[in-house]
């Protein structure tokens, strides 16, 4: 059974960075694509970024892109995503997930809890 566990979460004022880690176990993870999710209050959970099973390759959404980075470390089983510059449009839970290809945004598995990102303005 897969288990995703986000941490890195918290209150931040706009302009101000966080970095979210994603650990994954039950699946050989060095052989999945990654990608990050969020779910702001009161909308549909969506695409955030993926990054390919090497790290060679990564895809965003354009409300993110240039602000937020994705890496992946194998030897941990962790993804990362940087946030700078943060929005308070940023405001939402995050998730991470499996991914079939870095340019998919649907994800594969069950979601875990998340990490709640909170941006002030």
């Amino acid at each position: 059974q897969v288990q995703l566990v986000e941490s890195g979460g918290g209150l931040v004022q706009a302009g101000g960075s966080l970095r979210l880690s994603c650990a994954a176990s039950g699946r050989t993870f060095s052989s999945y694509a990654m990608g990050w999710f969020r779910q702001a209050p009161g909308k549909e959970r969506e695409f955030v970024a993926a990054i390919s099973w090497s790290g060679g390759s990564t895809n965003y959404a354009d409300s993110v892109k240039g602000r937020f980075t994705i890496s992946r470390d194998n030897a941990k089983n962790t993804v990362y995503l940087q946030m700078n510059s943060l929005k308070p449009e940023d405001t939402a839970v995050y998730n991470c997930n499996a991914v079939s290809w870095y340019g998919s945004r649907n994800a594969l598995d069950a979601w875990g809890q998340g990490t709640l990102v909170t941006v002030s303005s």
